[in-house]
């Protein structure tokens, strides 16, 4: 999982200016009115070849009893928990406040790693007023502007060595696999969990939302190693109201990002939602395998056809991933739970597949005799050759004199190609053009 970095501070300090000026483009909304970020905004982003995820707070306003400033003072304690580097950051030009000394104060308690930060420190002059902030008792203090970008690299060298260093793993090692269970709240997603693992390991309730993080579980299968990731059930946006539901969120975003396969819950009764559509999208936008469950499909009255029309209904609502295999299952009664997971496992193998460069060229010979690409204007497009230049996730680079002259519709024929003739079932693969030098 990547590092955390949290900005905190009071308001109107200038904690979205640098969220933005570390991020190189505008996400968090800037305004000189204090308290316009009220809501957590989280974002990847990297420095110096180190990854990690920026999250900015809303201003802490101690002891307030406005509603916005409890929320947001409640942003803060949850994102000294979930951070591993806290940057703190004051305003040069009023000096310490006694909201900065109350901030301080919490994060000597919290003993979380903290780097401060003296912003709107524009000029040389300015830095004279740098060494009362020594006072807070959290450091050397950073003078940096996050509005001109002044010192703004030298401060990101000193969180990036703050950063805990990740032990690398065993590249050679593929027979361990990384399963996330995905869905909205209340699916069924720990049920699963347990139903494979034998035992209540994980909380189960009636109450959407008892899984609050995202909870590994180690266990071997059939000379495999996997780790099942129980998440917490994803709302929309609109809907993430509660502190500890939006690092829910991004909790359950990270286990995206750090596993090898997702296995989306859709609830049978409910039928897919928008934010079912919503969650494999996420998961086909990072390039992880995907297998979905339809769960409580004991719960459906059943005809002669349902399953095959709940399929085509699904299919209708989530076109562009008809390669992803879809199962019906119950958790309850664990009905085909193992055969979606030997599935999981044959996705993994797929995702991990390369194809020999003389294959994938006889593949591509067939494939323009059967269906020429069009002309590009007055250009005939040619495409000399292909390599596959990456697995875990596949991509496939083809070389040819006019990349720009690919459309969507022939892309979409390559790759249904290549899906007939090699698989890939449940994973999202990627192509790309190039210019023939």
């Amino acid at each position: 999982m990547n590092n955390t970095v949290a900005i905190v501070g009071r308001p109107n300090v200038g904690k979205s200016t640098l969220f933005n000026r570390i991020l190189r483009k505008r996400e968090a909304i800037v305004d000189d009115a204090p308290g316009v970020t009220r809501d957590r905004i989280y974002a990847q982003t990297e420095w110096a070849g180190v990854e990690f995820q920026l999250i900015d707070t809303g201003g802490y306003v101690h002891g307030s009893i406005d509603v916005f400033e409890q929320g947001i003072r409640e942003q803060v304690v949850y994102a000294l928990h979930e951070a591993d580097v806290v940057v703190f950051l004051v305003d040069v030009t009023t000096g310490i406040t006694p909201l900065d000394e109350e901030v301080a104060e919490l994060l000597q308690r919290s003993n979380s790693k903290v780097v401060l930060g003296v912003n709107k420190v524009d000029n040389q002059e300015r830095e004279g007023g740098l060494y009362e902030f020594y006072r807070l008792g959290l450091g050397t203090p950073y003078p940096i502007s996050a509005q001109n970008s002044r010192a703004v690299g030298d401060f990101l060298d000193a969180i990036i060595e703050k950063l805990p260093r990740k032990e690398s793993g065993n590249p050679t090692e593929q027979s361990f696999l990384s399963l996330a269970v995905l869905g909205r709240p209340n699916v069924g997603k720990s049920s699963y969990v347990n139903a494979i693992l034998g035992e209540s390991r994980l909380m189960v309730t009636d109450i959407a939302g008892t899984t609050r993080d995202a909870i590994d579980t180690e266990f071997p299968y059939k000379q495999r190693r996997i780790t099942l990731i129980d998440t917490a059930g994803l709302r929309k946006r609109s809907r993430v109201h509660e502190n500890v539901e939006f690092y829910s969120t991004v909790r359950t975003m990270n286990a995206i990002r750090r596993c090898d396969v997702a296995l989306v819950l859709i609830d049978a009764v409910a039928g897919v939602t928008d934010q079912d559509k919503k969650i494999i999208g996420n998961c086909v936008e990072e390039r992880k395998g995907i297998v979905i469950g339809v769960n409580k499909w004991d719960l459906v009255e059943r005809q002669t056809n349902t399953a095959r029309d709940f399929e085509r209904d699904l299919a209708e609502e989530i076109r562009d991933v008809h390669y992803i295999p879809v199962f019906f299952i119950s958790a309850l009664t664990r009905q085909r739970i193992f055969k979606v997971l030997d599935t999981a496992v044959a996705v993994f193998d797929e995702r991990n597949r390369k194809i020999a460069t003389s294959e994938l060229n006889q593949f591509l010979q067939d494939a323009v005799h059967d269906n020429q690409p069009p002309p590009y204007g007055a250009k005939y497009v040619k495409l000399n050759y292909m390599v596959q230049t990456r697995t875990a996730p596949p991509v496939f680079t083809f070389f040819t004199n006019e990349p720009k002259g690919i459309p969507k519709n022939y892309r979409n024929y390559l790759e249904n190609r290549l899906r007939t003739r090699f698989g890939f079932f449940g994973v999202p693969i990627s192509l790309r053009f190039r210019k023939k030098n």
